[in-house]
């Protein structure tokens, strides 16, 4: 994910802490250890040793690193330990470098900042779910999997990746029984999804997190379940024609500016380099740390963190991404 950094200018206007759900944690590196091949997990406390922020399953929080780049990780610990936040970090090598930078300098003992947590992932009160994950994928779902078991739901797990050496959790998950299905492609293929998702089961919810190509085939073969039966997070963004994209208007209501924000550039440069310093971390609309209040028009969503209802809303927007679909845009900042 591409990072985008604090202007360099002192005129900033941050309005950081009034961004939905952020907040900054002092924290440190309380125990890290190797969890499968290229997987870390790290285990935060808070610098003062205080209770930690509430969060639910789903959620993420976001590591910032030294110098301001900002990397999130799905919480995958237990909700009701306000001691600690755990996450798992795989050493992406073709990445922008983030996930190499946490495994080389996060140790033991490093302090760190934390943001969040967010949840743009909720998990929803059913009576049955399906959770399928692909490789890292896994991280939201395991603490849902532990809520459901607890409300007495009916639940069943598919886990896939290149091979179990690669897969973490793997010997917690056993644990949790024969719902549990560990499917490493290496022994058994690509995960039977036309078996898994084939016929709708009534009443059930699907939770999917993993790789574009996973959720995509996920996403195919729920087109004929029940509307709001899938729920996915993806890591990657979509892929949008710009070519018809036009300029609109932006008034800032909380600093009183109108800014033009033209069919080339984002909503989050202009609105930066008008002094105003909004958090972001992904600026491919796959993170939701710039979501932003919508207080008149209508946006054109392109990001992949609101659902369609939470879209169809108009509440809010990803500004790193989504434009207006109407001339003028009102927004709280």
């Amino acid at each position: 994910m591409t990072m985008v950094q604090e202007p360099a200018r002192t005129d900033i206007v941050d309005l950081g802490e009034k961004a939905i759900g952020d907040r900054a944690i002092s924290a440190i590196v309380d125990r890290r250890r190797e969890i499968a091949e290229g997987i870390v997990e790290l285990v935060f406390r808070a610098a003062d040793d205080g209770d930690l922020p509430r969060w639910e399953p789903g959620a993420h929080v976001d590591i910032v690193l030294d110098d301001g780049e900002i990397r999130q990780y799905s919480l995958c610990g237990d909700p009701a330990d306000r001691t600690t936040f755990t996450v798992a970090v795989l050493l992406e090598k073709e990445g922008r470098g983030g996930s190499r930078r946490i495994h080389e300098e996060l140790r033991a003992g490093t302090s760190v900042e934390l943001r969040g947590p967010r949840n743009h992932f909720p998990l929803h009160e059913s009576q049955r779910y399906l959770f399928i994950a692909g490789g890292i994928g896994v991280t939201p779902l395991i603490p849902m999997m532990r809520a459901v078991e607890a409300a007495g739901a009916e639940w069943r797990f598919v886990y896939g990746g290149r091979s179990e050496s690669t897969m973490g959790y793997v010997d917690d998950l056993r644990e949790l029984g024969d719902r549990v299905t560990i499917w490493p492609e290496d022994v058994n293929g690509l995960i039977d999804l036309d078996g898994l998702l084939g016929t709708a089961t009534k009443e059930t919810l699907v939770y999917s997190c993993g790789p574009e190509p996973l959720l995509a085939a996920v996403e195919e073969r729920c087109q004929s379940w029940p509307q709001g039966t899938l729920n996915i997070e993806r890591f990657t963004a979509i892929q949008i024609d710009t070519s018809a994209d036009t300029g609109f208007e932006v008034e800032l209501a909380q600093t009183g500016i109108t800014v033009h924000v033209p069919e080339d550039r984002t909503i989050l440069e202009v609105v930066n380099e008008a002094g105003v310093y909004v958090p972001t971390s992904c600026t491919e609309g796959t993170c939701g740390s710039c979501e932003t209040p919508i207080l008149d028009g209508t946006a054109e969503h392109r990001d992949v963190v609101l659902s369609p209802d939470e879209q169809d809303a108009q509440e809010t927007m990803m500004i790193c991404v989504s434009r207006a679909s109407c001339p003028r845009l009102v927004l709280d900042l």
